[in-house]
């Protein structure tokens, strides 16, 4: 098998009871040597320990996600993504139809090309029309729920409710 064919092939991590102290100590590692601290920044070191290089903030930022699932227990997927994607697999990265996409396309709400009679979407753009939604429907949920609020569906008043960017869902 040739490197290029291993890089596309998708892998699945499963938690390891054995290894979870490990994954745990290298979580804190990677915090605390974070890439907002220049001169404590993880670093890659080769395998005979002559050379050493500083871990990238993307991947350090992987890392940290990936290790922080498999330390709650949950299994962690590694699939590359082509930075070019066809209408069925934005369609499928979204989790709508393909028909929906092409609408979504239609409309502008996600820009495209067509270099041929195929339509091609970039995967910047569908992460980024993927957060907006999500951004969308956070607001929308905290208007529902002050309203709610205001209507004395709950026992909190409204301004208990709590808003900003930690409130991911």
């Amino acid at each position: 098998m040739t490197a290029a064919a291993r890089v596309m092939d998708e892998q699945t991590i499963l938690p390891d009871a054995a290894n979870s102290a490990e994954v745990v100590d290298l979580l804190q590692v990677l915090r605390d040597r974070g890439h907002n601290v220049p001169e404590a920044r993880a670093r890659l070191v080769s395998a005979d320990g002559t050379s050493t290089k500083p871990l990238p903030d993307g991947l350090h930022d992987i890392l940290v996600k990936a290790l922080e699932a498999l330390a709650s227990g949950y299994a962690v997927t590694i699939a590359p993504q082509h930075t070019t994607l066809t209408t069925q697999q934005a369609a499928d990265m979204l989790g709508v139809s393909r028909p929906t996409l092409t609408k979504l396309l239609d409309e502008g709400k996600i820009p495209h090309e067509r270099p041929n009679s195929h339509r091609r979407i970039k995967l910047a753009d569908v992460l980024k029309y993927q957060e907006q939604r999500r951004q969308e429907r956070r607001k929308l949920l905290q208007s529902m729920t002050t309203e709610s609020l205001d209507m004395g569906l709950y026992d909190l008043p409204a301004s208990n409710l709590k808003e900003g960017p930690d409130d991911r869902t």
